[in-house]
């Protein structure tokens, strides 16, 4: 089934290396999906794109406290986040913002799941 082409561009965010960032790829190539791939790694992110992401989703969705960059993170640094002190983590190490992270139109999906993304783009 190939979708409808959305009238706004749609931008994933993430790392290249990701298994979920992967399979959301190849969902989005597999049905028809034109997007712009946004590596956190080599291009960064800055504080006007990730105070969006936050406006869209909040910070608590976007913060990946389930992987390894979070965990090894300090007791001290883990602890009593507020938005101020996720966003200086998330800034300053973009491998804690969970992924995918995707932009289509109006619409901000975090993570993969092939339900949401047909309900999105079908």
């Amino acid at each position: 089934m190939v979708s409808q082409p959305m009238t706004q561009p749609v931008t994933m965010y993430g790392i290249p290396n990701c298994d979920t960032i992967k399979k959301a790829r190849s969902w989005l190539s597999d049905h028809g999906v034109d997007y712009i791939f946004h590596d956190y790694r080599n291009n960064g992110i800055d504080q006007a794109l990730l105070d969006d992401l936050i406006e869209r989703a909040g910070w608590p969705a976007l913060l990946n406290r389930a992987g390894t960059t979070f965990r090894k993170l300090p007791e001290a640094d883990r602890a009593d986040l507020d938005r101020e002190r996720a966003a200086a983590l998330m800034l300053a190490q973009p491998g804690m913002i969970k992924r995918p992270v995707l932009l289509a139109g109006e619409r901000t999906e975090i993570g993969f799941k092939p339900d949401r993304y047909a309900a999105l783009f079908g």
